[in-house]
């Protein structure tokens, strides 16, 4: 028997505008929310599959420093390059953590400067 991941927790002082963002982003929606406390989102097929949820929960903390956990994107149906131009366009910043010039994933952060990370596309083994 093992575990799952069920859900990633995101503190952040926007849930709906990071919900926007990461719905855009992963092509999620969302599943469940409590007005001014948090949003859920998640695949269109709902909790339990193989991909966990994010919970937005509002927070006025201040973000300090480089999180120790971050997200890690593939692109699905289109290279590196052309994932890169979509996630700019939905708000995507570039950021730079120190990772190398001749990196091959590119650090990008969200609208509230949480870093996830773009890497090559992946594609299922035989």
């Amino acid at each position: 028997m093992a575990c799952r991941i069920g859900e990633l927790v995101l503190k952040c002082r926007d849930p709906e505008v990071l919900a926007r963002f990461w719905c855009e982003i992963l092509d999620f929606v969302v599943l469940d929310r409590e007005e001014g406390v948090y949003i859920e989102i998640g695949p269109r097929e709902g909790f339990g599959g193989p991909q966990p949820t994010i919970f937005l929960i509002r927070s006025d903390e201040p973000k300090n420093g480089h999180a120790r956990l971050h997200i890690d994107v593939n692109p699905t149906d289109r290279d590196q390059d052309a994932e890169l131009e979509r996630l700019l366009a939905v708000g995507a910043k570039p950021v730079d953590i120190g990772q190398p010039a001749d990196a091959s994933w590119h650090v990008l952060a969200d609208p509230e400067g949480n870093e996830f990370c773009l890497l090559k596309r992946r594609l299922d083994p035989l």
